[in-house]
């Protein structure tokens, strides 16, 4: 049954909430399943948005991807607004999914001590210029998710966000957190607003049953560990 709500073109929405354009604003992360698949179709209906075409494939099969990558051109041609072609990304863009999913799990490092932390980010933060706080997600096993930005500042600090951390570390199944950020000037030394940081993450962490593991600042040829100098 077709919906009966008044339709609003993409083309029409804030600029904000247009999948495309809140992609380049607001990074990939803040994108739902829904306005990625839209993404992919590029297009809907005369009667329907790209994104309302997509949440409907996506109720259809109980709003996982999995299900919906058992779909094949056929049975995903079925939802009006879904030719050939449109199918044909989907799919192509749930195997390529999958198959990255498979080399990541042979690529993955494990963390073992705060030295493998600081040769992780040696190479992302060494020459940065500017304050940058990342965290690391890992799994049971300590081995790597991904890493993320989470802000970046100016010369002498950066804003890190308590509920955007942990929001984050939720959505990927962390088992634990890393956090990481440089400091510019060289001096490795954790200010006040580090240590109260720092105290607060792993308070919030311990809440969540998702702990911080470590807290590593890197300077120009060396770091500072939490863990290690037992300030955690």
């Amino acid at each position: 049954m077709e919906s009966t709500k008044e339709y609003f073109p993409i083309r029409e929405w804030a600029e904000g909430d247009r999948p495309r354009e809140k992609l380049l604003l607001k990074g990939k992360q803040s994108l739902s399943d829904a306005e990625l698949i839209a993404i992919l179709m590029g297009s809907g209906s005369r009667n329907e948005s790209a994104v309302d075409l997509a949440k409907r494939i996506l109720k259809d099969s109980n709003d996982n991807l999995i299900e919906i990558s058992k779909l094949g051109v056929k049975d995903l041609m079925k939802f009006k607004g879904v030719g050939e072609a449109k199918a044909i990304s989907i799919i192509a863009a749930l195997e390529l999914g999958k198959r990255r999913r498979g080399a990541e799990a042979l690529e993955k490092k494990k963390i073992t001590s705060s030295q493998d932390l600081f040769e992780y980010f040696s190479g992302i933060l060494g020459d940065s210029n500017y304050e940058v706080f990342y965290i690391l997600l890992l799994n049971r096993a300590n081995k790597v998710i991904r890493e993320i930005m989470i802000s970046e500042g100016g010369l002498s600090g950066t804003v890190a966000d308590p509920k955007k951390i942990f929001k984050i570390a939720l959505e990927y199944n962390a088992s634990g957190i890393i956090l990481c950020h440089n400091h510019p000037s060289g001096n490795i030394q954790p200010s006040d607003a580090d240590i109260k940081l720092t105290k607060k993450l792993r308070h919030a962490g311990e809440m969540l049953d998702l702990p911080v593991i470590d807290h590593i600042i890197i300077g120009e040829e060396n770091y500072y560990s939490f863990a290690d100098e037992n300030t955690l």
